[in-house]
């Protein structure tokens, strides 16, 4: 199984059956992490992680509080996941995969030193009729 990372310029395969899509809450400044799974041509939320909650970003109901971290496990599956970019969440949005690299989404889908405007995350075979 494979992702595809895309933007209006740049559509990027990745070798990935998992990753975890971590960033920072533009107005209250706390970090939410969560674990994806591809699944066929569906991405799977495993679990998710905010550090605190507040201005539109609460826990969903049923999370636990697990060493400063509230935990949940919704049933959600998706056929992409759409990124707006607007710059103000500090480090931009991370992707890490299990081989524990962890990347700058917006870095890295820059073209010619202008980050994307929106980034979407797809199973691997969208890749191909994109790039096609």
């Amino acid at each position: 199984m494979s992702l595809c990372l895309a933007t209006a310029a740049v559509a990027l395969p990745l070798a990935a059956q998992a990753f975890t899509l971590v960033w920072t809450h533009s107005v209250e400044k706390t970090e939410w992490r969560e674990r994806w799974q591809v699944q066929g041509n569906a991405l799977v939320l495993a679990e998710g992680r905010v550090r605190g909650s507040g201005a539109g970003m609460d826990p969903p109901e049923g999370s636990v509080l697990q060493d400063g971290w509230w935990v949940y496990r919704r049933a959600l599956q998706v056929p992409v996941l759409r990124l707006a970019v607007s710059g103000a969440t500090g480090r931009g949005w991370q992707l890490c995969t299990d081989d524990g690299g962890c990347r700058d989404l917006e870095a890295w889908l820059a073209r010619d030193g202008t980050p994307p405007l929106a980034i979407e995350i797809r199973p691997g075979g969208a890749c191909d009729r994109l790039l096609g």
